[in-house]
């Protein structure tokens, strides 16, 4: 971006552009939070890479936080101890199915419908809040865990709930390996880990040393589904040369939409997480709007560079209004591109679940015509190639 660029990009955030009338669960002292299940160890990584600038505000959860680390990391040895052998010789049943877009684009919606599709598997909100244990503690510990739960997501009015499809780059952020998420628990300062979200600009061995991470979550997955697995998370867009390194046949559905929606609705999104599970009272502004859009570019550089290395047969390309509007002729395409099977075999579940969003009520959101200029100048690869098609 060219300093004129620059110079009205920083004079038109913070300055009130962006309004919100969004839904969501407040939040509650009670509710889990997606550090809950780091080791000793992923904790204090996270907090050192804040610089432990906790406000004074969220000391109690610091401290709840710590409390667990302790019995996390105990449980982490138990399923080394009697899975570790297992899980380190496991191999996928096939490469997974990556269902990728940026956020807010509709990636969980799409995540809902394919789930119901017995044959495929993928993480729940439970194995990401604990990565490291979910094998031998999910039995025992959902039951009680449950009641703590919220019954919406903070961002919006989809329903949560510990056994429903979650983002596997939670887990990867409570595993203690690097991520951008881990900038959800210090809203306030620089971004951290912002090189981990393309995984470009690394060294031959903090990229393996991820993908190591990232493929023993698969291979433990596996372990307990013994199914092809459909993983969900918006960063893998931009980490798709990546993934390809080690699951060459994996295959992608990339979600669009309006981006004078994704930008609001994604600031909406880290404003309201950082509330949720931050560890400092996330002032938001200029800040936050400034990393939007540049995880927005930096995403789809590396989504562009990326895509043409895909296999033949294995992208399917929707929107999200088209999946809105007609949801089973959209989730049958998908079927018939990637080669996912019998998609009669599921269409009854699909139209059931399809009638129930049918009164879903969606955030609203309210730009000026400044921001809009600024979105479609640093976002025109975006808007050429899904929205001026």
């Amino acid at each position: 971006m060219n300093q004129e660029a620059q110079n009205v990009t920083k004079n038109a955030l913070g300055s009130g552009v962006v309004k919100v009338k969004s839904g969501g669960s407040p939040d509650r002292f009670w509710n889990p939070r997606f550090w809950d299940g780091m080791t000793v160890s992923a904790w204090f990584r996270l907090l050192r890479s804040g610089r432990w600038q906790i406000s004074p505000a969220r000391y109690p959860m610091w401290f709840v936080i710590s409390c667990l680390a302790p019995f996390n990391s105990f449980q982490a040895k138990l399923q080394q101890h009697f899975y570790g052998r297992r899980i380190a010789v496991t191999r996928p049943v096939q490469d997974p199915v990556f269902i990728i877009g940026h956020w807010r684009s509709g990636t969980t919606l799409l995540h809902e419908y394919v789930m119901l599709d017995e044959r495929f598997a993928t993480i729940n909100t439970y194995e990401c809040f604990a990565p490291t244990h979910f094998l031998i503690t999910e039995n025992y510990i959902v039951p009680w865990l449950k009641y703590l739960m919220p019954k919406k997501r903070p961002m919006d009015n989809m329903k949560v709930g510990l056994d429903r499809p979650q983002e596997d780059e939670f887990a990867i952020a409570a595993l203690g390996m690097n991520s951008p998420y881990r900038s959800v628990a210090f809203p306030n300062n620089d971004p951290i880990d912002a090189d981990y979200l393309t995984l470009r600009r690394l060294s031959d061995e903090d990229r393996n040393r991820w993908l190591d991470t990232f493929e023993t979550l698969v291979k433990a997955l596996t372990v307990k589904y013994n199914k092809t697995l459909v993983l969900k998370s918006p960063p893998h867009t931009a980490r798709v040369g990546a993934i390809l390194e080690r699951f060459p046949n994996a295959k992608f559905v990339h979600i669009s939409r309006d981006p004078f929606v994704l930008f609001p609705s994604t600031v909406n999104l880290w404003t309201k997480l950082s509330r949720v599970h931050g560890l400092q009272i996330p002032k938001g502004g200029q800040k936050l709007e400034e990393r939007v859009l540049s995880y927005f570019e930096d995403m789809y550089d590396s989504f562009f560079e990326a895509a043409p290395s895909i296999r033949k047969g294995n992208l399917c390309e929707i929107s999200y209004d088209e999946l809105v509007a007609n949801p089973l002729a959209t989730l049958e395409r998908i079927y018939t591109e990637l080669d996912l099977g019998d998609f009669e075999k599921n269409r009854e579940s699909f139209q059931k679940f399809a009638d129930s969003q049918k009164g879903y009520q969606k955030n609203k959101f309210d730009i000026s015509d400044e921001m809009k200029e600024i979105i479609s100048k640093r976002w025109k690869k975006y808007f050429d190639r899904y929205v001026n098609d």
